[in-house]
């Protein structure tokens, strides 16, 4: 399932790109009226505006909906693999011999 949804996130985000390359800004109009010509598009001159923002707009929301589902899979799936620990068992200390002093303390000469 994470895997399609992947694949849809990575389309999604593609489509995007390409959508708002696509779109022309609103600077484009201004030398549209002193006659740089850029006014016949791939759309017609009023259908572009229309049908680009809404398939950039639908397009956003399901990037949008496809990154909160990685998300959710990325936080589910680090709550699974993180194994239960058992808890910490102490050691015994191993005893000194009585006949040698303890090292520890002692300065060097």
């Amino acid at each position: 399932m994470e895997f399609f949804v992947w694949i849809f996130h990575i389309l999604a985000a593609v489509a995007v790109v390409g959508l708002v390359l696509l779109q022309h800004g609103k600077g484009a109009d201004m030398g549209a009226a002193f006659g740089s010509g850029s006014s016949g598009s791939l759309f017609g001159a009023t259908g572009s505006a229309n049908f680009l923002s809404r398939a950039t707009a639908v397009l956003a929301t399901v990037f949008f909906m496809t990154s909160l589902g990685l998300a959710y899979f990325s936080s589910s799936r680090g709550k699974a693999e993180v194994a239960p620990t058992a808890p910490l068992q102490t050691l015994p200390v191993p005893a000194q011999p009585q006949g040698e002093p303890s090292k520890a303390g002692a300065i060097p000469k």
